[in-house]
């Protein structure tokens, strides 16, 4: 008996000091550290991200101070990531498996549909480094993705290992975010329950409060002060189609039927209704994807200039900090990656509010 309580008194004695020691972020499948920097605000330290995608090494690194690690997760074992943990401090393992075969978007014949095995790939990862907390944000269709039984085996994995777990879908907007965005959030802890951070805002932030103050561009120009400050260009068609373009409003609504695309103009084009739209000013923006510079793609296009949002529009609409860096100052920027980069990466002010349910959590627990 007197065996148990001193093992008892070691394991929370070792808790106890936690709570007063540094608490260490290692972000998988990090992209360009969208979460890594709002965990960031929220006062953690970041000190590495992991992803295969070697063009996101830049903005990772430049803006947070962090090592990146260039390789596939299945390249990079438990081992390795427990070793980018500072010795004293306690360890909070994040991350967001690619979501693409969970999207709605890549649900189409012929796409691929087994990156699932990412998610299970987190989950062996956090058994190998057994962090204290868990943070995972993934899109809300992992949940019922292959009948949910990819989600329920990695909440019974985390469960099975001693941890507390809670799952929500969240909305974006309501953590500050100029977005409706909503996103599957996953916490647990080994320290107690812990739960998904609550709503910080009660009104949400609009597209015009957040991007109203950028230089205007004509479609197809660059802001010579901000290289990422750059519009795409518009055919003469689509042109017409954006003049032609309510915010708001969908493209069924347009009087000129020369103006339809050719799949509009079949039945069975016209559900795709969120493409060739403009955004409204005092809501929050759409989801935004990796086409979000695209006016053709979505509804991206500018609430009163004729163009689509520019890179660094889509940037703040993410809530990313005006001065974020995407590319090195000599590198030329292209459309296609930095949109991605953008699009697949979580919102920085959802990250911040995640961060700081942790570090209450902290408080709440390792003390």
């Amino acid at each position: 008996m007197d065996d148990i309580k001193k093992q008892q008194d070691t394991v929370s004695g070792a808790t106890a000091r936690r709570a007063d020691a540094r608490w260490a972020v290692v972000d998988l499948f990090c992209g360009i550290g969208g979460l890594s920097h709002g965990l960031q605000r929220a006062g953690f330290e970041v000190t590495a991200g992991v992803d295969a995608d070697e063009t996101c090494r830049y903005a990772f690194e430049a803006n947070n101070g962090a090592t990146f690690v260039g390789r596939p997760l299945e390249e990079v074992s438990g081992e390795e990531i427990a070793a980018l943990f500072p010795d004293d401090a306690g360890r909070v393992l994040v991350g967001c498996a690619p979501c693409t075969p969970f999207s709605p978007y890549s649900a189409g014949p012929g796409r691929p549909r087994d990156k699932w095995s990412l998610v299970d790939l987190f989950m062996d990862r956090i058994a190998a480094v057994q962090p204290d907390i868990v943070s995972m944000e993934n899109v809300p269709r992992l949940k019922s993705f292959k009948k949910g039984k990819v989600f329920r085996r990695f909440l019974e994995r985390l469960e099975g290992a001693g941890y507390k777990t809670s799952a929500e879908v969240v909305n974006s907007a309501d953590y500050g975010v100029p977005q409706d965005r909503r996103r599957l959030v996953v916490l647990a802890s080994r320290l107690g329950p812990i739960p998904v951070p609550a709503p910080t805002v009660v009104m949400h932030a609009t597209v015009r409060e957040t991007i109203e103050h950028m230089p205007a561009l004509a479609a197809g120009e660059v802001d010579t002060a901000d290289s990422l400050h750059r519009v795409s260009r518009l055919t003469p068609l689509n042109l017409r189609r954006i003049r032609a373009a309510k915010p708001g409003r969908p493209w069924s609504e347009w009087g000129d039927q020369e103006l339809l695309s050719p799949c509009h103009r079949r039945e069975t084009g016209a559900s795709y209704k969120n493409v060739y739209g403009r955004m409204e000013w005092d809501k929050p923006s759409p989801t935004l994807t990796t086409g979000c510079f695209s006016f053709g793609r979505g509804r991206f296009g500018h609430p009163a200039q004729d163009r689509a949002i520019s890179l660094r529009e889509a940037a703040l609409l993410q809530s990313f900090p005006q001065g974020y860096e995407f590319t090195a100052p000599e590198d030329p920027v292209w459309f296609a990656r930095v949109g991605r980069h953008i699009g697949n990466a979580v919102p920085v002010a959802l990250a911040a509010a995640i961060g700081n349910t942790i570090r209450t959590h902290i408080r709440e627990h390792a003390a």
